[in-house]
This record gives structure tokens, C-alpha cells and sequence, in this order.
């Protein structure tokens, strides 16, 4: 089968999305970390999507029990988090994070700190990690709404030509890698970028 041009249509794929606000989560203001992503991942994949949300706590172990949870029992091929990378005492997503991993995906925190760094000087102190645990891929995303479309979608051009890509382009890549569900993206949102078969 050509995974390069599908006529299977969209598999439907489950997607753990995780915001995590001590705030948030207790009620003093609204959450906008869920929203920002279901509106984003909903505008960008083909496939029909479960969304699995969470609105949690900045608690190290309560988040790796999440990010377990989403992946072990719920199954998630893909589970999203904002919130908690800085360099705040209680900004503790990163260490919960890497404590489920069994690989680091470096190339991903990089990528989004480099996105960032063409807004605000202040993007070195974000400390966002990607990893995956068993055949699922666990990223770390910043705070601010804006912040999360712009890592996922990267930077472009007046044309609208793709200047800086965004770190989306290469998830449904390294789902394939993994083991996961195929997934098909909506390309003037975000092209996934996949090798050419020889």
C-alpha cells in the first residue's frame, strides 16, 4: 500500500490534549490551553478526531499519572500538553514529562524555542520536551494560544509560502515510526512532511 496518496478514507485517531494551571484548574479563570488546541488540531487533520482533555494541576506526579493514563489506558497515539515549561518553582511539565519516557525527541523542543525566539527574546526559558512513551508521542506546548499555533504551524511568509516550519509537519511522520494510525493533514493549515518511497 502507497501511504503517499491514501484513497482509504481518514483513520479516526484519539488525541490526549492536557492543560495543565494551577488556576485553570481551580476555577479563578477560564481555560484557554484546550480550546487552542482541540480549534487547531480540529482545522489541521483530515482525520476524524476523539479528543481525550484534561485540565490538571501544576503537580509533577499528577501529570505523569495523566500522561499515563492518556497513553496506557486510553490509548493515545498522540497526547498534546500546555503549560508549566518555564522556569517558575512550580513550572514542573518537563520533569513530569521525561519521568513516562522511554525516548527523548530533542529535535522538538529545539524547533519550538527557534519559532519563538522570532516573537520574544524570553523563549530560552522555555523548557518544552517531547517524548515517546510506547508507540505514542507525548509533546510538551507553550501556554499562550497564540504561542501553540505558531509552534504547530510555523512561520510563514506574505505569500504564504512556509518560512520557519512548524514542529507539526514532522508528527504524523514519527506516528508512522511508531507504530500509530495515520494520520492525513489539512495542507494549507500544516503539510506533513513525509520521505519520498523510493
Amino acid at each position: 500500500m502507497n501511504h503517499d496518496t491514501p484513497t482509504t478514507p481518514a483513520v479516526p485517531v484519539r488525541i490526549g490534549i492536557v492543560s495543565i494551571s494551577d488556576r485553570a484548574s481551580s476555577g479563578v479563570y477560564e481555560d484557554k490551553g484546550l480550546p487552542a488546541l482541540q480549534d487547531w488540531l480540529t482545522r489541521a487533520l483530515k482525520n476524524p478526531v476523539t479528543f481525550e482533555p484534561r485540565l490538571i494541576p501544576d503537580e509533577q506526579e499528577r501529570i505523569s499519572a495523566t500522561l499515563i493514563e492518556l497513553v496506557d489506558e486510553a490509548r493515545c497515539p498522540l497526547v498534546l500538553t500546555t503549560g508549566g515549561t518555564g522556569p517558575a518553582l512550580r513550572d514542573v511539565t518537563p520533569e513530569a514529562t521525561l519521568a513516562v519516557a522511554h525516548k527523548e525527541m530533542p529535535g522538538f523542543g529545539e524547533q519550538m524555542r527557534q519559532i519563538s525566539l522570532a516573537f520574544v527574546p524570553t523563549a530560552i526559558l522555555s523548557r518544552q520536551v517531547a517524548v515517546i512513551r510506547g508507540a505514542s508521542l507525548i509533546i510538551n506546548l507553550p501556554g499562550q494560544p497564540k504561542a501553540i499555533a505558531e509552534t504547530l504551524e510555523g512561520l510563514k511568509n506574505p505569500d504564504g509560502s512556509q518560512k520557519v516550519h512548524g514542529i507539526f509537519a514532522a508528527v504524523p511522520y514519527c506516528i508512522d515510526l511508531i507504530g500509530g494510525p495515520y494520520l492525513e493533514t489539512n495542507d494549507e493549515i500544516c503539510k506533513a512532511f513525509r520521505p519520498k518511497r523510493k
